[in-house]
């Protein structure tokens, strides 16, 4: 049996890879190589000389590489790339055939093989047409071969020549530009069959679906198509590209599904995005909303008793009930002695009643008869683990997930650009599979157009939460979301509460206390103890470096919600973070008061509203 294997051992940096001789006649190392690139997402390219490409076989998909496509019987392929190695390798199953792999100094490849039982080699080049010289006809195109075996070209959707004379007499390697710029009113043409471009420019993960592989290529200015990395069982894995399109071909019968970035028109789809809800005063019509009859509340929740009751926050109780088809539903009171009262009820229901999201905790109704002011929710059956943390690493990291997920969709994806303003644990709700929901909108605030700030005379939130330009001087945007949420993944991680939390050594918060950890290379240590057994470390570290990329100090230094999710589910090094906001640093214990009953930094009060003047 025989067989060739490249790539790389990225413990060692060592590197296998096939070089062409020198000359017919000369056996030195020649120009041409053959080898696995490891930017982007990796894959098997031939390179004449240390850069310029001829030939490239691609990405493994899952079955075969994207330029070599199809399956072939007397071959076992296979592709492996974890934290310590990348590498491709085939190997020939009958063991009467041998192979060999043969560089031209010229650049084409050869096949040579034999069998046993004759010693005649037999020739097979490994280039059949022109479609797989490299980047034929250019960027943004795809090349395809007619029936007589000879090349054509064609722009892909959405772009034109960029030398429509030159194309128009078949020259073509300049290829297409793009007519029109992009949007987020883009949408995606599939292309079908096809070898996925050059990957060395691309963005990947391995744990993303298709739906949310889209969702972050619509949302990035510069991404322009997404495909799968693995297309077996219906598809697995994100691949994005960013700007150009290159080295693209159409296969007749074997190859893969490439989305490639058009304009709505370019799809023959008129998009109108409408904001119903943006009006001073919503009118009932705009929000769409069930009301449901107070009697039925009443029933559903025995009259409100208190054994239904799951707990109390700024707007008021919140009660479990059930209806009559057994639907269970979560019913928010408004109180009498609420502090947010009538306007932030206006608010919620105006806010959430056009969003859905499945990390979006679901309005289903509303109540306003008999001097009773209620929002009906979806029931959260797991509403307090968050809090009480007793979930296992995976469940923990999924949660962290699917919190940055409902943010991106506030601040990037729903119709309305909206800062929650108050995200916190208890504002995180569990549903039955522990997937979290972001709840209580009251406090959330509209941004429009290209407004990234704003400010308030009354400083609404919950302390250990909030940033410090909002804390100090009422200035809040997306990056105090951000914060907060930076808050809750090294809650998450820990296990503990930054508002409860008290460094015994230097009487750091938990922010204070995380950033000493990280800062001394012991960020693993931040871990629960009860999980050090059963975690990934890299996907540990990778998540207390995230929560202090987002609870850095300046709002500007931290990373907005689309890249917390680009750097959670990538496998790239991610920057280092700065000085987390509230840090004070301290080489020694503090005198403390002796006349002092309470040293804690901050309240432990788990009310979500904390009323303020700002300075």
């Amino acid at each position: 049996m025989s067989g060739m294997k490249l790539g790389w051992d990225l413990e060692t940096g060592l590197e296998r890879y096939i070089s062409s001789w020198k000359s017919v006649d000369n056996p030195a190392k020649g120009e041409i190589t053959t080898r696995v690139d490891l930017r982007g997402y990796p894959q098997v390219i031939m390179f004449n000389g240390s850069s310029h490409i001829i030939f490239r076989s691609g990405p493994w998909n899952g079955q075969s590489l994207a330029g070599s496509p199809g399956s072939n019987s007397a071959l076992s392929q296979i592709f492996v790339f974890n934290e310590k190695e990348v590498y491709y390798e085939y190997q020939i199953l009958d063991s009467s055939i041998f192979s060999v792999l043969k560089l031209m100094p010229y650049g084409p490849a050869q096949n040579l093989f034999w069998t046993s039982q004759s010693r005649n080699r037999q020739v097979l080049p490994t280039s059949a047409d022109e479609c797989q010289i490299y980047a034929f006809c250019g960027a943004n195109s795809v090349c395809s071969i007619d029936g007589n075996n000879h090349p054509n070209c064609e722009c892909m959707k959405g772009y034109v020549p960029k030398f429509s004379e030159e194309w128009n007499l078949a020259f073509w390697s300049n290829g297409c530009i793009r007519t029109k710029e992009l949007s987020y009113t883009d949408g995606f043409l599939k292309y079908t069959l096809v070898k996925v471009p050059d990957t060395s420019s691309s963005w990947f993960s391995k744990k993303l679906n298709l739906e949310e592989c889209q969702n972050i290529c619509l949302r990035n200015g510069s991404c322009v198509a997404y495909a799968n990395i693995d297309i077996r069982n219906g598809g697995s894995g994100c691949l994005i590209w960013f700007n150009n399109l290159m080295d693209v071909r159409k296969f007749s019968k074997w190859g893969q599904d490439l989305y490639v970035r058009v304009s709505p028109s370019e799809l023959g789809v008129a998009r109108k995005f409408c904001c119903s809800i943006c009006n001073t005063k919503p009118r009932k019509e705009d929000l769409d909303l069930t009301t449901i009859d107070l009697s039925v509340l009443v029933k559903a929740t025995d009259n409100f008793s208190s054994s239904n009751k799951l707990g109390e926050g700024g707007f008021g109780p919140v009660y479990k009930g059930t209806m009559v088809d057994g639907q269970e539903i979560a019913v928010k009171r408004l109180s009498k002695k609420s502090g947010q009262g009538l306007q932030e009820f206006k608010n919620e229901v105006a806010l959430i009643a056009k969003l859905q999201h499945r990390n979006l905790v679901k309005l289903l109704g509303c109540c306003t008869q008999g001097g009773e002011t209620m929002l009906i929710y979806e029931y959260m059956p797991n509403k307090n683990e968050i809090e009480r943390m007793s979930l296992d690493w995976t469940k923990r990291f999924n949660i962290i997930s699917g919190i940055a997920w409902g943010l991106l969709y506030l601040h990037r994806d729903s119709r309305l650009r909206i800062v929650h303003r108050d995200l916190k644990a208890s504002n995180i709700l569990l549903d039955a599979n522990l997937d979290p929901k972001i709840s209580d909108f009251g406090l959330a605030r509209t941004f429009f157009g290209d407004q990234v700030e704003a400010n308030t005379n009354r400083v609404a939130g919950t302390y250990g939460y909030m940033p410090p330009e909002y804390a100090d001087r009422g200035h809040f945007s997306m990056k105090s979301d951000v914060f907060s949420y930076g808050v809750i993944v090294l809650e998450i991680v820990s296990g503990k509460k930054n508002t409860k939390f008290s460094d015994p050594e230097y009487y750091h918060n938990l922010l204070g206390y995380a950033w000493r950890l990280w800062s001394e290379e012991r960020a693993l240590e931040l871990l629960d103890e009860s999980l050090r057994q059963q975690c990934t470390p890299s996907e540990v570290i990778r998540c207390v470096q995230v929560g202090l990329l987002c609870v850095q100090q300046r709002p500007e230094d931290r990373p907005d919600i689309s890249s917390v999710v680009l750097m959670l589910n990538g496998e790239k090094l991610l920057p280092k973070p700065n000085v987390p906001g509230f840090y004070i640093e301290n080489n020694v214990k503090p005198e403390l008061d002796s006349s002092s009953t309470d040293h804690n930094l901050f309240s432990t009060n788990g009310i979500s509203i904390t009323v303020l003047v700002a300075r």
